[in-house]
């Protein structure tokens, strides 16, 4: 939609109030409202606000920034019918881009594909937990991958969760029940990376305010639940190039071109570097451990899960369907900031013309250690320490996201890292109290 469609629609409809929706540098969605009567001004002049209380944006001395709408993401919220939201471009006082804005990294990084004449498709899976209240994990049920029970709440609820996103018009592939007790997805039809990162963020605000109105919680944190499955974002991606997939090629073995292979090489080189940005939080790190399938080992291959890149074979031979599902993201980062590490560790893969290695085939946690060193596997970050420290040695990372948001990134992941190691924690009192 452009503005007047915005302007006419809400009138049609009897919209009252407008959100306009934005992200911190941690991916945490921000909002303030305005009214219909002030419309048409935000639409043509957006609207200033204080961006010192954001977490990255600007300082006290520099906080005048303004927050423009972008109509093409105008929906109205199904749950509040008298309201509808916007995702905004956040601009400097002299409308040029505002450097925090995790929406621009990924804009700039976009604008750097499409130069190459690519357009970035993705399609990420969003795991997430429901519990049955936000004090403590208590699971709803005691349920498998794909179970289906006849009286199940979460069913329910994960139903008018998925009617919801079709309402928005967010296409949804299908949703299920998870690997873990309480566990579910829901898997978004596949779009271009700057729609896409705009619904994922739609996608956990609507998945919460469901769950919440149902009486029960859900949550993303990436391993709630001790020696069970993590909630990862599988994020399956593809490059198109004049309206055909560039990663497909019919002659070649594995059917991936000589741009996928590129792409793929790209993303293991760099996968240490970019970790930090995919796998964001403390907890992150408790997911990405062997035996959970949550990938460790730095490999691809096509049937294997248990590598970091995974080439599906789902349909073989069709050219739309040939896409790398990288494994390692989990579903609480910022999805800006994410796929735009992504796409950028890809392409310089494309453009260096880095070697892709050859495929892993057997399951990595059951190799010995002098297997894994023969063939040169490393692995990923063990904590977000190690993760934090590999992205800030990164050029690449460092040019990706720009000094502003490269540099309060790692400072509030330093932050982070340092409250986290401090405390005390019930294991730890379980484990040694008694006894030393």
């Amino acid at each position: 939609m452009e503005k007047k469609d915005v302007i006419k629609l809400v009138k049609e409809k009897g919209v009252k109030f407008i959100q306009l929706w934005f992200a911190d540098i941690l991916g945490s969605l921000k909002s303030f409202t305005i009214t219909e009567r002030e419309l048409e001004g935000a639409l043509e002049s957006g609207k200033g606000f204080d961006g010192s209380s954001i977490t990255g944006y600007a300082e006290a001395e520099e906080s005048d920034i303004i927050a423009m709408p972008d109509p093409s993401t105008f929906r109205i919220l199904p749950w509040e019918g008298s309201t509808g939201r916007m995702f905004c471009d956040i601009l400097n006082p002299d409308r040029s881009p505002y450097p925090g804005d995790p929406r621009y990294v990924l804009k700039r990084t976009l604008k750097r594909a499409s130069e190459l004449g690519f357009t970035f498709y993705l399609g990420p899976e969003l795991e997430y937990f429901y519990f049955k209240n936000s004090n403590s994990p208590e699971v709803l049920d005691e349920g498998g991958y794909f179970d289906l029970t006849a009286v199940d709440l979460a069913n329910n609820v994960r139903k008018q969760t998925v009617e919801t996103l079709e309402a928005m018009g967010i296409p949804v592939e299908c949703d299920h029940h998870e690997v873990a007790p309480s566990q579910h997805e829901i898997d978004l039809q596949f779009a271009e990376a700057l729609t896409m990162a705009d619904r994922a963020m739609t996608y956990r605000m609507v998945v919460k305010e469901i769950a919440q109105r149902s009486g029960i919680y859900a949550t993303f944190m990436p391993k709630p639940l001790f020696g069970l499955c993590g909630s990862g974002m599988h994020t399956h991606q593809s490059l198109f190039k004049d309206g055909k997939n560039a990663f497909f090629d019919p002659k070649d073995k594995y059917h991936l071109s000589k741009i996928a292979k590129g792409f793929i090489a790209g993303q293991l080189k760099h996968a240490r570097e970019i970790c930090s940005i995919l796998a964001q939080w403390v907890n992150s790190y408790k997911r990405l451990v062997p035996g959970f399938e949550a990938p460790v080992y730095i490999s691809w291959d096509q049937r294997n899960r248990t590598a970091l890149i995974r080439v599906p074979l789902d349909k073989p031979g069709k050219e739309e369907a040939m896409r790398a599902e990288l494994r390692c993201p989990d579903p609480a980062c910022n999805p800006y900031l994410a796929f735009a590490v992504m796409l950028a560790a890809g392409l310089e893969g494309i453009e260096k013309g880095y070697k892709c290695p050859d495929p892993v085939e057997p399951n990595i946690y059951k190799m010995e250690a002098s297997e894994k060193k023969d063939i040169g596997l490393e692995a990923l970050p063990v904590n977000l320490f190690e993760a934090i420290s590999e992205a800030e040695r990164s050029e690449l990372v460092r040019r990706t996201l720009g000094d502003h948001v490269f540099t309060r990134f790692i400072y509030n992941k330093k932050n982070e890292w340092n409250e986290d190691r401090v405390q005390v924690t019930s294991h730890e009192i379980k484990r040694y109290f008694s006894i030393l």
